[in-house]
């Protein structure tokens, strides 16, 4: 591990003791910076990501848990180091469990510093080996459904890379089937809370009677058959992110508890005398339309302005048919090492294209479950049109239609008018160009700018 590539930061509020651990470090080759209190080093690691801190340990304040935790909330996996003057096994002992890799005793010895931070380091490695380690096996274990280049995809990847980073609460919509968790899923592993738990949980399934203590568990003898203390959603996930999936079929009682927590970032747990802090982050998930929900009265319209902070629309997988060859040939990719596959399948061009004219009304999760099938019946390596399902080739290929939303900008309904028109109507560029009533060139420019370039040749219904 290249020292130059190492930030160390000194806490200690002695100037002249800082400064000599910060010579001796940088003796060795790393890059250092010190600081004497609390508040320059925030400073300090808002500009710069630490690998490790060095902090002056004092056993008579209480300040070493809130100091970490203030850095951490910036650069998670950053190791800490205490040093005292007065130490003793109880105060190593009690450093270690406050969060700390290691505990010295002043006057700190150079050698045996240099020798905790190689340590501290390789420790850190490990543990970020692990976190990616643990993204590649999601990644087997789960396919990918931002595969493809539709510009609705590429606006939500990077909407997700925008707001992963924060703690704003986030609303995921759209049709059953669509990847709501995995894109919630996508924003806890790019934000800062990706070490911590991601806990979802079903706000259908949750019984009236037993919801408060789902979701913000209970003590013994809370109630009967409550034999133990248990964590609840909230709790499991502290510090992680809380997963509400079909938030919209959530109880009005249900509606009631999330809000008061929403409000007020505090929940008492069943039976319990002491109120709890909520630290984690909110992404709810529905195929409804929240708003209009509200207006019948069927969704508490303050809970569906606390939610709707951040958006995010999915749209159905009928919408982004340009996308269909890039998510059949990785989910084929996937399944045949998922089933040990030996001989390398792939579909070929008449059956992507009979799967890009389809409606889908499961969307990705029928297409993956599809695709799965077929990797595991089909003996031979290119599966044809013949090897489909008869349900899925007799299946409607959709109407002449396209819902718009409202809300959609001009751009959006344009975009989808024209894809909808080379799909369902004519692939030839110039009669689509003749039904859209505009020139054949202003047709091209639109299906560059709008990223429709790779959708299916289909027939004329005129032929």
């Amino acid at each position: 591990m290249d020292p130059r590539k190492i930030h160390i930061l000194v806490l200690d509020r002695e100037i002249e003791a800082g400064e000599a651990i910060r010579d001796s470090l940088k003796e060795a080759g790393y890059q250092v910076w010190s600081a004497s209190t609390e508040r320059d080093a925030i400073v300090l690691a808002e500009e710069k990501l630490f690998n490790l801190v060095v902090k002056s340990f004092d056993a008579n304040r209480i300040d070493a848990v809130a100091f970490m935790d203030k850095i951490r909330a910036i650069t998670p996996d950053t190791q800490f180091i205490f040093a005292s003057e007065k130490g003793t096994i109880c105060t190593a002992v009690d450093a270690i469990r406050k969060g700390a890799f290691d505990y010295l005793s002043k006057p700190i010895d150079s050698d045996q510093l240099i020798e905790s931070i190689g340590k501290a380091l390789e420790h850190q490695a490990l543990v970020a080996e692990d976190q990616r380690l643990k993204s590649r096996l999601r990644k087997r274990s789960e396919p990918d459904i931002f595969a493809g280049k539709s510009r609705s995809m590429q606006d939500i990847n990077a909407l997700v890379a925008q707001i992963a980073p924060t703690d704003v609460t986030v609303l995921i919509q759209g049709e059953s089937g669509t990847g709501k968790e995995i894109v919630a899923r996508a924003i806890h592993e790019k934000s800062r809370r990706r070490s911590k738990p991601f806990i979802a949980v079903n706000c259908a399934a949750l019984p009236d009677n037993l919801i408060e203590a789902e979701l913000f568990g209970h003590v013994r003898g809370a109630f009967t058959g409550a034999i133990n203390d248990r964590h609840g959603r909230f709790q499991l996930a502290h510090g992680g992110t809380l997963f509400l999936d079909e938030i919209g079929d959530m109880s009005p009682k249900g509606q009631g508890d999330l809000l008061r927590v929403l409000e007020d970032g505090i929940f008492r747990p069943v039976g319990s005398h002491k109120v709890e802090h909520a630290d984690a982050r909110i992404v709810a998930a529905t195929n409804k339309d929240l708003e209009a929900e509200g207006m019948t009265g069927n969704f508490r319209e303050d809970l569906f302005y606390r939610l709707n902070i951040v958006t995010i629309l999915i749209p159905p997988l009928r919408e982004r048919a340009e996308d269909i060859p890039t998510l059949v040939a990785s989910f084929t990719e996937h399944f045949c090492a998922k089933h040990h596959r030996r001989q390398r399948k792939r579909f070929n061009r008449e059956a992507v294209a009979l799967f890009q004219t389809l409606r889908w009304p499961g969307n990705v999760r029928q297409l993956r479950n599809v695709i799965e099938r077929l990797v595991v019946t089909v003996p031979k390596s290119i599966i044809a049109v013949e090897d489909l399902p008869s349900s899925l080739v007799r299946s409607p290929k959709g109407e002449q239609a396209f819902t718009i939303t409202p809300g959609m900008s001009l751009a959006q309904v344009e975009a989808e008018l024209i894809r909808q028109t080379l799909l369902k109507v004519t692939s030839n560029r110039a009669e689509a160009a003749d039904r859209l009533g505009i020139s054949r060139r202003a047709l091209q420019y639109k299906i560059v700018s709008y990223g429709l370039q790779n959708l299916p040749k289909t027939q004329s219904l005129s032929e």
